[in-house]
């Protein structure tokens, strides 16, 4: 089977029909058939280009706030009359990601060709997961694309958002005791033996606390390539088996749950997912047993996405979801009692919508209070771990006066 010819980005100039002198960037398998395409357009192309690759990191990476915002473009686009194709045009050629660009114009270019939206989002599935997929493909089978695709944006920018507030609390304080750690290998490896050499002729013992510093330093000396190795490596480690293991995933989500404080923020963050992926995808019309495998994948944790899986499994039975949610014990009885209440009333969506708005509202707080609550106790870890480097060399100094004295 022959292999399918890869297409590229090329750099255009042309005059259209009026005269007028015209530029742009399309892909293209060659410079002979993006030509062709441009004389069909009633363009006659004058120079067409390969577009040069950056001379340094290559393409930026595409992030999931790229995907948000391209779908509230989108969204917005074809609500106030815009032609699909053209609106991809529009905002593929005005993205700054040369990265997003490229991939916006290629899937302007398949359905161009007559494939379907969703068929061509999921030629990408790196970027647009199969929820994004299923619902856009509802939206098409269901005439009423635009109202989906403004689903999809509103979901898009609050995932992304509770994901941003989630990385924030994690992050803070781990990149912290990197530069703790960085600042006081530093300290150990370049500043503490120009103390030590001054000690030497002192003539009286050294404090037990600066001796301990002291030696601390002759062992990160000797070994540092073994500590920034072996920290190097176990980082490595962790990733692949976290990577490839699934049930590594599972009983490392397991244990981030029982966490004090981080725990209940990502149970907090799982729920609101779930609730807010579920509300959408019911409100999308996609049916239940259907939607929960796409909502399983959002919640974010392997233990509530397990779970999710389970209560799949117990609604294709004909079981309701808050008798299953109970089954769990994953879900707070409010939550619980929310759904059933939905799901008597016939409003499902609606009360999903609520539980979403309550526990993203819970974890904004829980972020917000973690943030004044990290700060002083971050700086008092600074001062305790450098400042108390900084003081085991100036004991002897001090002990050196009463010598003196």
């Amino acid at each position: 089977m022959a292999k399918a010819q890869e297409k590229v980005v090329f750099i255009w100039e042309g005059t259209d029909r009026k005269g007028t002198r015209v530029k742009g960037e399309s892909t293209a398998i060659s410079d002979a058939v993006l030509k062709a395409d441009l004389r069909r357009q009633g363009i006659n192309p004058i120079k067409v280009r390969k577009k040069p690759k950056p001379l340094f990191g290559g393409k930026k990476k595409i992030t999931g706030q790229d995907i948000a915002i391209f779908s509230r473009q989108l969204a917005t686009m074809m609500s106030a009359g815009v032609p699909m194709v053209q609106a991809f045009d529009i905002v593929g050629r005005g993205h700054e990601n040369p990265a997003m660009q490229e991939l916006i114009l290629s899937i302007k270019a398949d359905v161009e060709g007559g494939t379907s939206l969703a068929d061509a989002l999921a030629k990408h599935p790196l970027y647009f997961d199969e929820l994004f997929v299923n619902l856009v493909r509802a939206g098409e089978q269901s005439g009423a694309l635009e109202n989906l695709l403004d689903k999809i944006a509103t979901y898009k920018e609050k995932t992304e958002a509770m994901k941003s507030k989630i990385k924030k609390a994690m992050m803070y304080p781990a990149s912290v005791v990197v530069v703790a750690f960085i600042v006081s290998a530093i300290l150990l490896i370049f500043v503490v033996p120009q103390f030590q050499e001054l000690f030497r002729g002192f003539g009286a013992d050294l404090p037990a606390f600066t001796m301990f510093v002291i030696h601390l330093s002759n062992f990160f000396q000797k070994w540092w390539w073994a500590i920034f190795g072996g920290i190097g490596l176990a980082i490595f480690a962790f990733v692949q088996v976290h990577r490839r293991s699934e049930a590594f995933r599972h009983w490392l989500d397991k244990m981030l749950l029982k966490m004090p404080i981080f725990g209940e923020l990502i149970r907090k963050s799982a729920i609101a997912r779930f609730a807010r992926t579920l509300q959408t995808m019911f409100a999308a019309g996609v049916p239940l047993v259907e939607a929960m495998e796409s909502v399983a994948g959002a919640t974010g944790n392997a233990v509530y996405a397990e779970a999710v899986l389970k209560m799949r499994d117990d609604a294709a039975t004909g079981t309701q979801i808050q008798q299953s949610m109970r089954t769990t014990g994953l879900f707070p009885n409010m939550v619980v009692q929310m759904v059933a209440i939905g799901e008597e009333s016939g409003s499902l969506d609606t009360m999903l919508g609520k539980v979403a708005d309550f526990y993203e509202e819970e974890v904004d707080n829980m972020v917000d209070g973690l943030s004044s609550l990290m700060e002083p106790l971050i700086m008092a870890f600074l001062g305790v771990v450098v400042g108390g480097l900084v003081v085991a060399m100036y004991l002897p100094v001090f002990k050196m006066g009463s010598v003196i004295g």
